[in-house]
């Protein structure tokens, strides 16, 4: 049995979508324990689903089953899958949702074929429902992937720009926005220690230059800005008691330069 099924969707709490998945999965798994990662993704945001589901779905126990619906292309030619990478379970849309979770490792996974397992005459706008939280729960139940459809060997895949490391410094982007304003970057503490070090450093980013990295939000008076190493183990710029993203004017995919300065 693999009793745990999460749920990360786009779908928000407005509307009858989550609750509707979980009747359908309550209605092949009875004692299925389900756990809300969010609905709160951005509207149709592919890379902003995987850096969730990167951040959060492997710390659950072993076997644990993830069903995932940011679906912008419902019913089109792409395909519903079930994969396994490391000892976690996954279910959603083949469309690079789990690009992050695949980089560099190996993974089992399956496009859904198997109507069996699916609800009877699936809607072509619904497969949260009619398809995947049914694969969900009988995965739950212990059915294998090899039994929900054909093996599939390459899944598609986004990237993130990769950070640019010069004698200048380091070059990266935003990549996320958290619900705070926070601006998570793709610069990671590793290649941060390694070009940067313990040198003086400023960091421009929107319309504000920090002139140094701290550890948290309150090592800056409230209202002033902060670049810290986050939860994730990346750069992150945010407002003490504020929100980054409003106050420096930055959107997703906007520049962030660490630029060496001389010592004297």
């Amino acid at each position: 049995m693999r009793n745990i099924v999460t749920l990360t969707t786009d779908f928000g709490l407005q509307d009858y979508y989550v609750s509707a998945m979980k009747a359908v999965m309550l209605g092949i798994a009875p004692d299925v324990r389900m756990v809300d990662i969010s609905h709160e993704v951005p509207d149709q945001d592919i890379m902003a689903g995987s850096w969730v589901l990167q951040n959060s779905a492997p710390l659950f126990p072993p076997n644990s089953v993830h069903l995932v619906v940011i679906d912008p292309g419902v019913g089109t030619d792409r395909n519903p899958i079930a994969l396994k990478v490391d000892d976690q379970y996954y279910v959603g849309p083949d469309n690079g949702i789990f690009s992050l979770l695949t980089e560099n490792k190996e993974f089992e996974a399956v496009r859904l074929t198997n109507p069996k397992y699916w609800k009877e005459k699936p809607s072509n706008t619904f497969h949260g429902r009619d398809i995947f939280a049914p694969v969900a729960a009988h995965l739950s139940n212990g059915v294998e992937l090899s039994e929900l459809g054909e093996p599939v060997n390459e899944l598609k895949t986004y990237r993130w720009a990769s950070p640019i490391a010069d004698k200048d410094g380091l070059q990266g982007w935003i990549i996320h926005i958290d619900k705070f304003g926070n601006l998570v970057t793709n610069l990671p503490d590793t290649l941060i220690d390694e070009v940067i070090g313990e040198r003086p450093v400023k960091i421009y980013v929107g319309n504000m230059i920090l002139d140094e990295l701290v550890n948290t939000f309150g090592a800056v008076p409230e209202g002033e800005p902060a670049a810290y190493i986050g939860s994730a183990g990346m750069l992150e710029i945010g407002i003490n008691k504020g929100d980054a993203a409003e106050m420096m004017s930055v959107k997703k995919g906007a520049q962030i330069s660490l630029v060496l300065q001389k010592e004297d």
